[in-house]
């Protein structure tokens, strides 16, 4: 057994998610995947890896050791391309994850000038509104609006966007238009399932003061982009992240209320696990990310 061959395998195995995947990506059997992952297993006297039919995952003992050797295997990789003169060169696949509506609305052009900047690289993007595990999905990093997740990663702060309210112009004529905070107690307004604050609509007064204000209506999801559609179609007042909320606006579909009230504002961080070095493919990407964010026409800001 080749050590160095079996870490690898193993990495792949956790990284793509099962044994199959892997052995998609590394162009063997799934066999000859198990059976060096079996070998390894048997060479440390440790069980890696739990086994059920209908998933995999890493042991305690799997994902130290998982951690312990892609660390290893990037820093042999770093070695022999410096030796060959080409060290620090972004190649090879980075695998990713962000929000959904994010990912459409804002992420979907800045990946596509990556790709044409980094041709080596092959992107693998998996947008999720769900705070993904690094380890169970084989990310390398992740781009997330709010709530960072896990204690255990580096965030980099590379943007934030504000939360605008909004309802559709046939609402607010059967409804009424809000002119304080305090009147949306009496209006129908949508609950966003991932929001950290609830059905509390945060505001800034003139003195600069906090006010929270519990909303009610009938309709929660754990979609945006869902909850600004059916704002549009009159259902009710929206509070969302601006990329959603300020094209609908623009086009006159929504209309902005409460605009003189402060409301919060939403970090968007580049994240990604704790490790001694960084791939150059992860830091290529924070590093465009965190150009892209700073452009005027992509600033998520209102």
């Amino acid at each position: 057994m080749d050590k160095f061959d079996a870490m690898r395998v193993f990495c792949s195995v956790i990284e793509a998610g099962g044994f199959a995947a892997a052995a998609d990506q590394l162009g063997i059997s799934t066999s000859a995947v198990s059976r060096q992952v079996a070998q390894l297993e048997a060479h440390l006297n440790v069980r890696l890896l739990n086994r059920t039919t209908r998933r995999m995952s890493p042991t305690d003992e799997g994902f130290a050791y998982f951690e312990r050797c892609t660390q290893l295997l990037a820093d042999i990789e770093e070695t022999e391309a410096s030796v060959a003169g080409e060290a620090r060169r972004p190649r090879g696949r980075l695998r990713l994850t962000a929000p959904i509506t994010l990912g459409v609305l804002r992420l979907a052009p800045a990946f596509a000038a990556f790709s044409q900047r980094y041709p080596e690289i092959t992107l693998d993007i998996v947008l999720s509104d769900n705070v993904s595990d690094f380890t169970e999905e084989g990310l390398d990093m992740a781009v997330r609006v709010g709530r960072i997740g896990s204690e255990n990663v580096v965030a980099r702060h590379i943007g934030e966007t504000a939360l605008l309210i909004a309802a559709a112009p046939a609402y607010l004529e059967r409804a009424g238009t809000p002119v304080t905070p305090d009147d949306l107690t009496r209006h129908s307004c949508f609950t966003y399932a991932f929001s950290a604050t609830g059905n509390h609509w945060e505001f800034v007064d003139g003195n600069g003061d906090p006010l929270s204000v519990r909303i009610g209506g009938p309709i929660k999801a754990n979609s945006g982009m869902l909850l600004a559609e059916m704002a549009v179609a009159g259902s009710g007042v929206v509070y969302g992240p601006c990329f959603i909320l300020l094209p609908l606006i623009e086009r006159g579909l929504l209309v902005r209320l409460l605009p003189d009230w402060a409301t919060r504002r939403l970090p968007i961080h580049v994240v990604y696990p704790t490790r001694r070095h960084l791939s150059a493919r992860v830091q290529a990407m924070t590093s465009f990310l965190t150009e892209w964010f700073e452009k005027p026409q992509v600033e998520a800001t209102a």
